[in-house]
């Protein structure tokens, strides 16, 4: 038994895809996303990603001041890997993004590969009634706008982090985003080992089909060969049927409801804890063992989390 392969579930708690009317079990303040991060660690998820978000309205926002609250519980209360996006949203700045990761310095720090269309103005036609007056406006805002990461975003961001010893959940929305990190790798400018999370379907991204998971990880492999550790997320119902696939295939898992706001057909995650046990038990019923946070931390040659700034 000691020779299972250990899977890393990663657990995005409230992220900046939905909006709050979507769902009443959307962590929105900070004692939310405590709970909601403290849960999923419970389950069994070795990391937490961490977005946060306006208390009033639930708003995206990368004020340090709203992370602060949220972070110092979950560090307190588990021992789970702390994740904090450089994503935000993609109404954001660079510079807002980049705020709470430069202030906290955690252990690992997500950065989207590319700049890509991000659409998700669809969910209007399945969201109706939307309580915010900023929801609408965001949703259907997207089907004109840009998530901006270029080269030299993306070099900012590695290069003023490279000091605080914080490490990157690469997010590669696309085959291009793989290429583009093996640009970085080329450079020096990104070290192995690299913890690369495949995004699978997001308007403007790589779809859902299964053909399309298979050619991420042969790209990645041949890019990368065992420099790299892969992960997926799929987005919405793709959830856990990509998740079951890319364990089978030597891959860790992301979940929670960032990524999607369902259990199954038709019936709403109430937390992301429930999430995070329905995709341990089809890796345990795989034969695969789950990844503790210390053998996250050993596996990704994370710093430690005594090493953060919260």
């Amino acid at each position: 038994m000691s020779g299972k392969r250990k899977v890393i579930i990663t657990c995005a708690v409230t992220g900046s895809i939905h909006t709050p009317s979507m769902s009443p079990h959307l962590p929105v303040t900070a004692a939310e996303i405590a709970e909601g991060a403290i849960g999923a660690a419970e389950a069994g998820a070795a990391i937490v990603h961490l977005h946060a978000r306006d208390p009033k309205d639930g708003r995206p926002d990368q004020s340090p001041e709203l992370y602060r609250p949220f972070l110092q519980v979950i560090k307190q209360r588990t021992d789970c890997v702390i994740n904090i996006t450089t994503g935000g949203a993609a109404t954001m700045t660079i510079d807002e993004r980049l705020r709470p990761v430069a202030e906290f310095k955690p252990e690992v720090a997500s950065l989207n590969m590319g700049s890509m269309n991000f659409g998700l103005y669809p969910m209007l036609a399945r969201f109706n009634d939307l309580k915010h007056p900023w929801e609408r406006d965001y949703l259907e805002g997207s089907r004109d706008r840009v998530f901006k990461n270029t080269f030299a975003d993306i070099e900012a961001i590695l290069t003023r982090c490279a000091a605080n010893g914080t490490r990157f959940e690469v997010e590669c929305y696309d085959i291009g985003h793989l290429y583009t990190l093996a640009h970085f790798a080329d450079r020096g400018v990104i070290k192995p080992p690299f913890f690369v999370q495949s995004v699978f379907g997001i308007l403007g991204g790589i779809g859902p089909h299964p053909e399309d998971v298979m050619m991420m990880k042969r790209t990645a492999d041949r890019l990368f060969g065992d420099r790299y550790h892969w992960s997926v997320l799929g987005a919405g119902r793709h959830q856990l049927a990509i998740a079951a696939q890319a364990a089978a295939m030597g891959g860790n898992v992301r979940v929670g409801l960032e990524d999607s706001l369902w259990l199954g057909a038709g019936k709403f995650a109430t937390s992301n804890a429930e999430q995070v046990r329905q995709v341990r038990q089809i890796l345990e019923g795989l034969g695969l063992e789950i990844a503790t946070p210390d053998d996250a931390r050993e596996i990704l040659g994370l710093k430690g989390k005594d090493a953060v700034a919260f």
